[in-house]
């Protein structure tokens, strides 16, 4: 497998690794920082406006890095989230960090789209499913390791401290992209009129399938990225990260073994399963009063996110033609945004700190993931 993968894939899996590694290194600590800053009760929109930019900025993207290539599309992504990482210690009031966390939401638009489309040029057609396994295991990697390192580090030497850490990894993964070979073939030179987005460049219809699962899965992440670190320390827990940490250790398992179990599985069959380790995980969330129930909660997230992810990105790459993977790619990316986004903008209607909000927003979370399991099997059914 390895060496039918090349050079360049791996290149580009380690870049990503640093990058997410990057930007979830601070995610632990950005509800105390926001606190000091005076704004708690804004906490969910540290997550919902990274997301609306990254969202916004996912057709542009596509669309570049089918038009001018991949590389610059990722570089480009990488050199906001360092700019991003080191203005933080500078953006001292409320709004302004609100307007950084727009800003930073940039990077997330851009170096994922580009990423995936050029991974999707290099893997194999009969190994879409291993591939993207392997390629999910390094931005699990990049998650679980910068949540459960995050809090520590901020303990070491504070938020200044953290920050500049942050800035370092994303500016490891612009060195690794140097030598990463440009995979789209003739790009054209940039100019500003390829910022015009028409109505072909928002999305590519052909994978909306797994956009629409995708949409309907990707907020209980958003949930979990703005109430886990208060649940934590309802908990006694120390490690705000500790649910993110731990949830990535059975989510690299499954993606290193996902060929062998799944590669010839019916996407939408895949992603039934996932659901319902995901649906399982959430109920035990909803009732945990106990550490033992969090951290399991936290193993059976792992699970449905080893197999869900993968999944739906090879699913991505199945529909997507040859000539608008980029596009294809911003597609799902897109709903995964707009997943998040509902999951952390319905914390400002339900969540003010209490384990009953806790509760309510938690059922919005379970709701949607029931919607995604009567659409698969509804798909599933159609087909057979």
């Amino acid at each position: 497998m390895q060496e039918s993968l090349g050079a360049n894939f791996w290149r580009i899996s380690f870049s990503i690794f640093f990058f997410i590694l990057g930007f979830n290194l601070i995610l632990p600590e950005m509800n105390t920082f926001i606190s000091r800053l005076g704004g708690e009760s804004n906490k969910g929109l540290i997550i919902t406006l990274f997301s609306i930019s990254a969202l916004l900025s996912r057709p542009i993207s596509g669309k570049l890095s089918d038009l001018i290539g991949r590389k610059k599309v990722i570089n480009f992504g990488i050199l906001i989230s360092v700019l991003a990482s080191l203005f933080y210690p500078l953006f001292l009031s409320v709004p302004l960090f609100l307007a950084l966390r727009f800003f930073h939401g940039l990077a997330a638009g851009f170096t994922p789209t580009g990423a995936t489309a050029l991974v999707t040029d290099i893997i194999p057609e009969n190994k879409r499913g291993h591939a993207m396994g392997i390629w999910g295991t390094f931005i699990s990697l990049g998650i679980g390791i910068g949540q459960g390192l995050g809090s520590f580090i901020y303990q070491l030497g504070g938020f200044n401290f953290l920050f500049f850490v942050a800035a370092l990894l994303s500016s490891l993964s612009f060195l690794l992209t140097l030598n990463i070979k440009e995979t789209l073939g003739s790009p054209q030179i940039f100019s500003w009129n390829l910022l015009k987005i028409r109505r072909i460049d928002l999305y590519e219809k052909k994978v909306i399938p797994a956009a629409i699962t995708m949409v309907l899965t990707a907020p209980c992440s958003g949930f979990l990225f703005v109430l886990t670190p208060d649940i934590s320390e309802n908990l006694g827990i120390e490690m705000k990260g500790l649910y993110l940490g731990i949830y990535a250790i059975p989510t690299i398992l499954i993606r290193l073994f996902y060929g062998r179990f799944f590669e010839n599985v019916k996407r939408e069959l895949a992603m039934i399963i996932a659901c319902c380790f995901l649906l399982l995980s959430i109920l035990l969330l909803l009732y945990t009063n106990n550490i033992s129930c969090f951290i399991i909660s936290a193993l059976i997230f792992g699970i449905a996110t080893g197999i869900s992810s993968p999944t739906l990105f090879a699913w991505t790459a199945d529909l997507s033609p040859k000539n608008r993977r980029g596009v294809g790619a911003g597609t799902v990316f897109i709903a995964l945004e707009l997943g998040v986004m509902i999951g952390s903008a319905s914390t400002l209607l339900f969540y003010n700190g209490s384990s009953d909000s806790i509760q309510n927003s938690l059922f919005v979370g379970i709701t949607l993931v029931i919607s995604a399991l009567i659409y698969l099997s509804y798909r599933l059914k159609s087909a057979n």
